[in-house]
């Protein structure tokens, strides 16, 4: 069989090349080398690349995941009628039940994400088959004036989805009643928080949508130039925008008189360097004008005066892919979704200690249960998950009896959280919430501008008493320095990096003070992970004998006879307390403690 009349989509953003997604497909195209393939971006499955859709010549379409060249003839004889299907791999079909693998698409609400994995992010002939480029038609060729379209979003009810949560339609407004022959709209995509990549994954699946997004954000303001600031570290992303741009203005969609408008507008592309600081808006404004990345006062805040002293409006990518939906199907029906005053749905990224990892798009209003053990599964390990970090460096560490917390702006500050991004690390009973707050406060130390004081000597202070506790040295006289030094940075910080950077320090310090005090007055990490506090022991009774420790171990500190388990065990002055043991053991018999 050729292949003739297959339909066959491979995932190949980020998490999908890097999981073997060319290779896949190279296979694929000697299988079936008359079959139709698109390359499409990452449905938000990470836990399942590499994923490949399939659809027959009788319309038949099946779902694949985790393929790689060992299981993929299994695939390939099934389409060719050879074989039975591979139920292991598969992930959804037409003709079958729904299986557990799917609920992890059935139970999210997708809007942002509505095209993500659907289309291939170069084409922007398939991006208009589903709809794509209908809501700036709707603005221009319908009669909508700014106002209209302000008015449409202030219904929507949208908050920023950069993690302020400040409404869109008010911020437009400033700037649309802002004095000056030039204004500026600024797609922030400068995302910097460890274990977030929401905006990565819609920049590289659907960069049309953002594109648009931004069209109908610069009429309503009254903008003309527009800058897409995308990390460097991103460059599928930035590859797919800058297509999605040059396609976008060979069809009148950018440049002058848009679609035979008076409106003009056009985008340009900045590389963001990495400065995880560039996220605050004035710090990304000062990025743009080729200056080093430091916040300003304010105000005058940049919806008055911004870019090059112009009116500006900086928006999350998250935030500008929603337009066009909300344009589509109409304020009210957006703001249906959600709480009161939080509306519509949220993108979160799954990481950490999660059986399925991803991309998350749900009603604001669910809890945080749900999202982390109905549809990311819970702990991998079959141990209770423990706490998860929300909102990034500048967020907070909400323990598992808070879990019930609602997916809410408000509902999640007042945990001490923040929602941030929509990153999610997720913590199981083996982490230590000291050494989290220890590494968090390390990545915001070192990517502080250093322009306040607070923020800069104050930080690596707290980082200091931190290392000091993980390493068995610290006191309670250190844990009340480090809840003195905490809302001082806070106050007298001027950007939101030093304003928040304490919060994972404070909200661990809240929720698991047990474990500072375990690691001061203790020496012993209840987490087993702080090498200082910790001895590694072979639980005999527990072990196979399989040696397989003793292979992983770098330092030859583990020794004993095959298949004879009380004959294992761990030399402690060789030991360095790496943990590369536990992590190997199979039968878990390794105790860190």
């Amino acid at each position: 069989m050729s292949g003739e009349g297959l339909l066959i989509n491979v995932g190949e953003g980020t998490c999908g090349i890097a999981a073997g997604a060319p290779e896949v497909t190279e296979l694929l195209k000697k299988r079936f080398p008359d079959a139709k393939f698109t390359a499409v971006g990452c449905v938000g499955m990470c836990h399942q690349e590499v994923m490949v859709d399939i659809t027959n010549a009788d319309g038949k379409t099946y779902q694949w995941g985790n393929v790689n060249k060992k299981n993929l003839p299994k695939i390939v004889r099934f389409h060719r009628g050879e074989a039975d299907l591979p139920e292991q791999l598969l992930i959804k079909s037409t003709d079958a039940p729904d299986t557990e693998k799917s609920q992890y698409l059935l139970k999210q609400t997708r809007i942002v994400l509505r095209n993500v994995g659907q289309l291939n992010p170069t084409s922007m002939s398939q991006f208009q088959e589903r709809g794509g480029y209908t809501g700036i038609e709707k603005v221009l060729k319908g009669g909508m004036s700014p106002e209209d379209v302000i008015a449409e979003v202030k219904i929507a009810n949208i908050r920023g989805r950069g993690g302020a949560g400040f409404p869109a339609a008010i911020k437009w407004g400033f700037a649309r009643g802002a004095p000056g022959k030039v204004k500026y709209l600024v797609c922030n995509g400068d995302e910097g928080d460890p274990g977030a990549f929401m905006d990565r994954s819609l920049l590289e699946g659907d960069p049309h949508s953002v594109v648009e997004g931004m069209l109908i954000a610069a009429y309503a303001i009254g903008a003309s130039k527009g800058y897409a600031y995308i990390r460097a570290e991103y460059p599928l992303a930035v590859e797919y925008f800058g297509k999605a741009m040059d396609d976008a203005r060979k069809a009148g969609y950018l440049g002058n008189n848009i679609l035979g408008s008076d409106f003009s507008f056009d985008i340009k592309i900045k590389e963001g360097a990495g400065a995880f600081v560039c996220g605050e808006e004035t710090a990304l404004l000062a990025s743009i004008e080729g200056e080093r990345g430091m916040p300003r006062i304010r105000p005058p805040f940049p919806a008055i005066k911004g870019v090059f002293n112009s009116p500006t409006i900086i928006n999350n990518v998250e935030t500008l892919a929603n337009m066009p939906w909300i344009i589509n199907n109409g304020g009210q029906a957006y703001a249906d979704l959600g709480t009161e005053k939080s509306n519509g749905t949220k993108v979160f990224a799954l990481a950490g200690t999660i059986k399925r990892g991803g991309l998350v798009e749900v009603p604001m209003g669910v809890t945080i249960r749900h999202v982390l053990e109905d549809i990311g599964g819970g702990s991998p390990t079959g141990r209770p998950l423990k706490a998860v970090q929300l909102g990034g460096p500048s967020g907070g560490c909400i323990p598992e009896s808070m879990f019930d917390t609602l997916v809410d702006y408000d509902a999640i500050d007042a945990t001490g959280a923040i929602m941030g991004s929509g990153g999610m690390v997720v913590m199981d009973s083996k982490s230590c919430m000291v050494d989290l707050a220890r590494y968090f406060l390390e990545f915001t130390q070192l990517e502080s501008c250093g322009k306040c004081t607070f923020c800069r000597i104050g930080t690596l202070r707290m980082k200091e008493l931190l290392t000091k506790i993980c390493e068995g040295e610290g006191t309670m006289e250190d844990i009340a320095t480090l809840e003195e030094l905490a809302p001082s940075i806070k106050q007298a910080s001027l950007c939101g990096l030093g304003q928040t950077a304490p919060n994972p320090v404070q909200t661990t310090l809240e929720y698991f003070r047990d474990e500072y005090i375990a690691h001061v007055k203790d020496h012993r990490c209840p987490g087993g992970v702080c090498k200082g506090l910790i001895t590694h022991t072979i639980i005999q009774k527990d072990c196979t004998g399989c040696s397989i420790c003793e292979r992983y171990c770098p330092v030859d500190a583990i020794e004993g006879e095959l298949k004879k388990p009380d004959t294992w065990v761990i030399d402690q002055q060789a030991c360095i307390n790496c943990g590369m043991c536990v992590e190997v053991c199979n039968p878990d018999a390794i105790l860190a403690a």
